[in-house]
């Protein structure tokens, strides 16, 4: 392909241009085509910018691309790659990370670009998916350059790529051995960590093979280290109080306010039932040993769990990887890229509750332990000296690609090839107890002619059966060391195994098919078939036995399903580049691309998304882009066959009390019920989980923006970048009540649920279908905005400056499509996820930077902001949509935080004289603390999955290379 001068002095710009600003941060330029100095230097090679599999010469295309180049992720001093990436300003809502102790644990990092979910990001290597989205499983030191695509590409790529996509470019053609050896710890000497590198690589005219391993280790930080996380606060109308769990060491046992009397103990108010508790140190033999229990206030008796938990949970991983590529012939060579990731991890959370309505039976009131001569079905006792609950993962990814390539004609490539993939996960979690021993344990007992106390009664003792004392788990008492021997032998772990297999086959072929007066078109066409596989299985211990109650045989949160199940999809696709004008006075090009692909899946058939993008130049400064594209998400092998299980649900039927002319007897909600119908009982039977006919995700993603690279100026460019996703049929539960409550009001959903109607029937609802269906909406739009710039050199070396910001102007989230009054307005808020929200939304996100070098000396600094954000409690607005008020108004349990900026120095020096260069940096700086969110933050009082939670840290580098 033959270039104008104006074309060749344009991409020799841009190559220059990048390779000056290579130090600045992170950066939006894509890697350059380089120089072929064939024909005149006329020639350039081509190259694929991610978003697009025709080549070209041009480094800027219609879509919107975020890069990290390789000496930004070395001078970053990160270990693992989730810790870099997530600090990029269109990565928002709740993607996971090692500071997720609660609800994580397992060391992984995910990317929820536009705030949209993992499940909703593309993740490639080489542009092909990355089975596991754990992007800490990629080895750091394999990774050149790190592309993150914000635009909708399933027309490209297949599904998930809504919110884009993230493509981890390998490193090629590496000569030589290096190695590299870190070191670091936070500014309260905890938190350490280790780390190795090391790169074997080999190039010739023939190929190239490069081999590598990497090994880090990261210590856990305590929550009760951190003083925003201890102890658990809770702030109720602008009153902010300590307050932790219900379920405390001295037992909160719950009695009915007449028995409470009935032995002395008068509590305030005018309930039924009153809570009591034991006065902390005496035996609890005796009712006069207890006291009123207090929930609220100051110098209440809630159990701080904060202490217990972690802000950094441990984690020690190890990876090695191939990457190599042999020349057969002088138009084929054969490639390989493999690579594994073996991580150990863990999460700690405070000891476990034992929560009297889950043991299976009441507190017998003829248990020779209860004092009060009542049965006791409600109350909590936190068992402290049962130490921790521990979770422990073990995880294993491995994947491996192979192929051939090669190339014909003038300008044609192709390329085939396979991907084969594997992920394996062993659990297991610590301080729970086999449940059904409780039963009888705390059911009736008497002493018997030794005075040893047994289980039943003396007409019917329970065999092998010790009674258990909860009223006193104190192991630094008399009576509660020997129920702490009790509890010691019915102690277990609960372990469970997960396996899931990926594997594709490939094509692509990409060339020039002919040529216009503005250039040549372009044709990218090629096909994929996938096949994935998953299964996940409990132990003994943890299987779900009872589906109605979702009990096993232990405690509620540790029980599971087993599951499994496989889908697969056959895929074409093709991609049009149609040069339309060039060289003309306004118009130095205007292009237009074109992309389809067809999907076939097992699971629901076909689905076809298409995508158009226009490039428009008026002068060489200037390039105005626009792209419209399909999008869609398949549902999961989780989503469609991840078991099911029955739940008795409570509902009210909004058709009770019907009367003769009652409108609502023409209801679809009330069809086949007669004036007269009353509900009789408050539960009907229903059934959660997977669904084997849910339907992909669907929608539509737009961007339009400019791209200004001025000549004026030299060093300067600039990008704006408005973006809109629109998707819908977005999968997720609906729940019993809302499926009743939407028929009777909108007349949907009336055919997941049935009535006892016929002879014998009441009219009462029989049976909902809560699976897992595609109920919902989500409508997100904002801003990107990208300056940088390379200074002029000086006798003080060379400055670069960057920044890059994210607006998010709306973010609005139907649980119920069409129905406002489901409607969540998530921008500028944040919910967190353990309270069904989908994280912070803050409107403002940025990351600037700036470098400096000069000789063998560099040094940076950068700088992360989160805007301010507002949490709490949602209102109704005047349309019916919920909202958390705009200005934080504490007196409707609403609530407003300021903007965040945390700032990372870096210096490093290249001793060339020895091959080694040394690095030392401050992360966090000005030891920012994260805001306190209070009972909102689910972990620690924060925001984890946001914020800083380590505070200043300190770490070194010294990397040497032969």
């Amino acid at each position: 392909m033959r270039l104008t001068n104006n074309e060749l002095l344009k991409a020799v710009r841009l190559a220059l241009y990048a390779s000056a600003t290579a130090a600045v941060g992170l950066t939006s330029i894509p890697v350059f085509a380089q120089d072929n100095n064939e024909q005149g230097s006329e020639r350039l090679e081509t190259i694929v910018v991610t978003g697009s599999r025709i080549r070209r010469v041009d480094v800027e295309s219609a879509s919107p691309v975020f890069s990290i180049e390789k000496a930004d992720i070395q001078k970053s001093g990160k270990l693992t790659i989730g810790d870099l990436i997530q600090e990029s300003p269109s990565i928002s809502g709740a993607a996971t990370n090692p500071s997720v102790n609660n609800g994580g644990g397992s060391g992984a990092s995910t990317v929820s670009l536009r705030g949209l979910g993992s499940q909703r990001t593309l993740l490639l290597v080489d542009g092909r998916r990355l089975a596991y989205a754990d992007v800490n499983s990629i080895p750091i030191n394999m990774v050149e350059r790190i592309d993150i695509l914000k635009d909708g590409a399933s027309a490209i790529y297949g599904s998930d790529a809504i919110g884009g996509v993230v493509n981890f470019i390998l490193s090629k053609n590496y000569q030589g051995l290096s190695a590299s050896f870190d070191y670091g710890i936070s500014d309260r000497d905890d938190g350490e960590r280790r780390g190795f590198q090391m790169n074997l690589g080999h190039s010739s005219d023939r190929g190239s093979i490069n081999i590598g391993a990497t090994y880090n280790k990261q210590d856990a930080i305590g929550a009760g280290d951190r003083s925003f996380s201890n102890p658990a606060l809770y702030n109720y109308y602008g009153t902010v109080i300590s307050l932790g769990s219900g379920s405390v060491p001295d037992g909160r046992f719950s009695i009915r306010r007449t028995a409470a009397e009935a032995v002395g103990i008068f509590c305030p108010g005018s309930s039924t039932n009153v809570n009591v508790t034991r006065i902390h140190g005496a035996e609890g033999t005796d009712a006069s040993q207890f006291r009123c229990y207090v929930g609220g206030g100051d110098n209440n008796d809630t159990y701080n769990y904060s202490p217990f938990n972690l802000e950094l949970t441990p984690q020690e991983r190890g990876g090695l990887f191939v990457n190599g590529n042999y020349r057969l012939t002088d138009t084929v060579e054969a490639y390989v890229t493999a690579f594994t990731n073996k991580t150990r991890s863990r999460y700690i959370i405070a000891p476990l509750p034992l929560i009297v309505a889950q043991l299976g039976a009441p507190i017998s009131a003829q248990s020779v332990y209860n004092p009060f001569g009542v049965n006791i079905s409600s109350g909590g006792i936190r068992d402290v000296f049962g130490g921790n609950r521990e979770g422990m993962f073990e995880t294993q990814a491995d994947q491996f690609s192979s192929g051939l390539r090669g190339s014909f004609g003038d300008t044609w490539q192709w390329d085939a090839g396979i991907t084969w993939a594997r992920t394996s996960q062993d659990t297991g979690n610590t301080g729970y107890y086999y449940l059904p021993a409780f039963a009888d344990a705390i059911g009736p007992s008497f002493y018997d002619a030794d005075g040893i106390a047994r289980c039943g009664t003396p007409t019917a003792p329970i065999a092998d059966c010790t009674p258990l004392n909860l009223f006193n788990l104190d192991a630094t008492t008399a009576a509660g060391a020997l129920t702490r021997a009790q509890l010691d032998q019915l102690q277990l772990t609960v372990r469970s195994h997960s396996y899931s297999t990926q594997k594709s086959a490939q094509f692509n072929l990409t060339g020039e098919i002919f040529d216009l007066p503005a250039g040549a078109v372009g044709l990218a066409v090629g096909g994929e078939y996938r096949k994935d596989y998953q299964y996940f299985q409990p132990d003994f211990v943890s299987t779900i036995r009872d589906p109605n109650a979702g009990s096993c045989l232990t405690f509620t949160d540790a029980c599971g399903s087993p599951s499994s199940g496989q889908l697969s999809v056959r895929e074409f696709y093709g991609e049009l580049f149609i040069p339309i004008l060039a060289d003309l006075p306004f118009a130095k090009s205007l292009n237009m691309t074109l992309g389809s692909r067809y999907s076939d899946y097992s699971a629901f058939g076909t689905t076809t998304n298409s995508k158009i993008g226009i490039e428009y130049r008026p002068i060489d400064d200037l390039m105005l882009r626009g792209t419209i594209a399909e999008v869609f998400r398949s549902p999961t092998i989780s989503d469609l066959y991840g078991g099911t299980t029955p739940s008795a649900d409570t509902y009210n039927d909004p058709c009770s009390g019907l009367v003769a002319g009652d409108p609502r007897l023409s209801n679809p909600a009330c069809a086949g019920l007669a004036p007269g119908f009353v509900q009789v009982t408050a539960q009907t039977q229903a059934l959660y989980g997977a669904n084997a006919f849910v339907q992909p995700e669907k929608g539509r993603t737009f961007t339009w923006g400019a791209v200004y690279d001025p000549q004026w100026l030299p060093g300067l460019s600039t990008s704006l970048d408005f973006w809109k996703v629109r998707l819908t049929d977005t999968i997720g539960a609906i729940g019993t009540q809302v499926i009743i409550d939407q028929c009777f009001t909108f007349g949907r959903f009336c055919n997941l649920f049935s009535r006892q109607l016929g002879a014998g029937g009441n009219g009462d609802i029989a049976f909902v279908s809560n699976l897992t269906q595609n109920i919902g909406r989500i409508d997100t739009d904002g801003v990107d905005f990208s300056i940088k710039y390379r200074l002029p050199e000086t006798r003080f070396g060379n400055f670069n400056v960057s920044l890059d910001t994210t607006y998010v102007a709306k973010y609005d989230a139907e649980v119920i499509e069409g129905d406002i009054t489901t409607r969540y307005h998530r921008a500028g808020t944040y919910t967190s996820s353990s309270a069904g929200g989908d994280g912070n939304y803050a409107r403002w996100r940025g990351l600037g930077a700036i470098s400096w070098n000069m000789g063998a000396f560099d040094a940076g600094w950068r700088m992360r902001f989160v805007g301010p954000t507002r949490f709490g409690d949602y209102d109704t607005a005047g349309d019916g949509s919920q909202v958390v008020s705009p200005g934080g108004d504490p007196l409707d349990n609403s609530f407003r935080i300021g903007g965040s900026t945390f700032h990372n120095l870096t210096a490093g020096y290249n001793a060339e004289a020895i091959n080694t260069r040394f690095e030392i940096g401050v992360d966090n700086v000005f030891d920012k603390q994260p805001p306190i969110l209070w009972q909102y933050g689910f972990n620690g009082n924060t925001d984890e999955r946001t914020y800083d939670t380590v505070g200043r840290y300190y770490w070194a580098r010294v990397g040497v290379k032969f």
